[in-house]
Parts: structure tokens; C-alpha cells; sequence
């Protein structure tokens, strides 16, 4: 499949057929809280979420929203949701610097390289490699790769699953394999239950980033289409992973965050026949 092109940095030419560009990442299955780049800083932020929360009450989404999805979302943009969920992204990026610094230095000699591992779709919609990072061994004698359950193996997104600063963000087809998907959801498991990293420290009612895209999005200041809105806000079906019901583009909430898997709505009925997910 092709993709849109995307504008990239030439860094340099290897040679006459191999360019090196600056190419960006987005690591799968984690999602960490937006900064202020998304949205503007915590006031521009809050308005948008101010005008979402209203729209969702006064009738303007009625038709095309649940009023159970609704209500759940009216009781989390609280005033101080804008400031909080950016708090958020600015912590959970510097546990994240924190994290490459304290897995990639070596006790001696130079810091060590990050693995790039890309898995599922390579390339998603915005051009960005889909990938899981780890830091790189040379697996030679003097630096051996260590056994696979080694917690020096673990991926840098499943590090930041379990420390809390990041959510599970499964999107289908870039899933990690049967072993490492139920780590992960374990790992999401416990960071949930036990309220860790932005949980504990911005509360339990701190939206995800997924949640907060979604509600800029439909408090943007020119609606004029709302059905439009919603379906650019919902664009993926949400499936329990408990039981392996689909739950809808619409019905996530009822799901434990560490439960959710995300399949793109066109892509649905592929993704029923590579899961194995019930029909209709």
C-alpha cells in the first residue's frame, strides 16, 4: 500500500541508492499524554476542552454519541483537564528521557545504541515509523545479548506501560506477539490497579491521550458539521480483550484501559478474521 509522502531531512548519502534521512518514530502499543504542541498551552488547551463539554450536554452530539460515552467524558473535563493531561506529557516525556539514560548507559564506554524494531504496518497514516525500541546489544563476547526474559531485553514501550506514564495503546496489526502481549497487558494491568506514575500523581480522572485528542477535536471552534467531528474523533472500534467482544467505535469506556484494543473501522472485518474475533 502507498502512502502520502511526508517531507524528511537528508542527513547524508551512504551511497549512490542509500540515502539516511531523519525519520521519526512512534513507538507502538503506548500512548503517553499530549504536551502543549497538540492543543496550546493549558488555557487555548481548556477552552477547546470547555466547549467539547458543553457541545456534549446542550445537544449538539446527541444524534451521533451515546449519552453513556457522553456523560463519562462530561465527568472528566474538569477545569483543570487542559492543565493536568499537559502536566502529564511534560512528565512523561522526561521519565522517558530518564528511562533511555538509565537503560542505555553502560558502565563503561560509550552509551549504548537503540534497537528500532518495526513491526505491523511499518509506516502509519502520518508517515512515522511504527516500531518498538530496546537498547541494542552487539552480542558478541563482549556484549552478549542477554536470555529473552532478562529484564535488560524489555522494550522501552513496555517500560513505559508499567511505570504508568504511558497507557496500552493496541492498534491493529501492530501487535506484539502472544508472550509479549500478555506482558504487556500485565504489565498495563498492574500500572491501572495500582494507580502508578501520571495516575498517581494527576489522578485517576486524567484523561488518556487518546481521549484528549478526541475532545479537542470535537471543541474545535468551527463545528459545522458535528457528525463530521465525531466520526474524525472515532475512527477506530475498540475491542475487550477480556472476552474479545467488540465494543464498538463508541463504547471504550466500558473497558479497562489495560483491556483495550483499537482495530481502525475499515479495517474491521480483516481484523475479525486475522483475531478470530466474534461476528456480528
Amino acid at each position: 500500500m502507498t502512502r502520502p509522502p511526508a517531507p524528511r531531512r537528508l542527513l547524508r548519502t551512504s551511497d549512490g541508492d542509500t540515502p539516511v534521512i531523519d525519520q521519526p518514530v512512534r513507538m507502538v502499543s503506548v500512548d503517553t499524554p499530549e504536551k502543549a504542541h497538540y492543543a496550546g498551552l493549558p488555557a487555548t488547551a481548556q477552552m477547546k476542552l470547555d466547549r467539547c463539554r458543553s457541545r456534549l450536554s446542550d445537544g449538539t452530539f446527541d444524534a451521533f454519541l451515546p449519552e453513556r460515552l457522553r456523560a463519562y467524558l462530561a465527568g472528566r473535563l474538569t477545569p483543570t483537564a487542559a492543565e493536568r493531561h499537559i502536566a502529564a506529557g511534560n512528565r512523561a516525556s522526561a521519565e522517558f528521557d530518564a528511562l533511555l539514560d538509565r537503560r542505555l548507559t553502560r558502565p563503561s564506554g560509550p552509551r549504548r545504541r537503540a534497537a528500532i524494531i518495526p513491526t505491523g504496518e511499518i509506516l502509519d497514516r502520518y508517515g512515522r515509523l511504527l516500531a518498538y525500541l530496546a537498547p541494542w546489544f552487539d552480542a558478541d563476547a563482549s556484549d552478549p545479548l542477554p536470555p529473552r526474559d532478562h529484564p535488560d531485553r524489555r522494550t522501552f514501550n513496555l517500560d513505559m506501560v508499567a511505570s504508568g506514564w504511558g497507557a496500552m495503546f493496541l492498534v491493529h496489526p501492530s501487535l506484539p506477539h502472544n508472550t509479549d502481549l500478555n506482558r504487556l497487558v500485565t504489565e498495563a494491568d498492574r500500572a491501572w490497579s495500582e494507580r502508578r506514575g501520571a495516575w498517581a500523581e494527576f489522578g485517576e480522572d486524567l484523561l488518556l491521550a487518546y481521549e484528549f485528542r478526541a475532545c479537542v477535536k470535537l471543541g474545535s471552534e468551527k463545528l459545522d458539521d458535528p457528525k463530521a467531528a465525531v466520526d474524525d474523533a472515532y475512527q477506530r472500534v475498540c475491542v475487550d480483550l477480556r472476552d474479545l467482544r467488540v465494543v464498538g467505535l463508541h463504547g471504550y469506556h466500558e473497558v479497562p484501559p489495560s483491556h483495550r484494543l483499537f482495530i481502525w473501522a475499515d479495517e474491521l472485518e480483516q481484523a475479525r478474521k486475522d483475531l478470530d474475533l466474534p461476528g456480528h
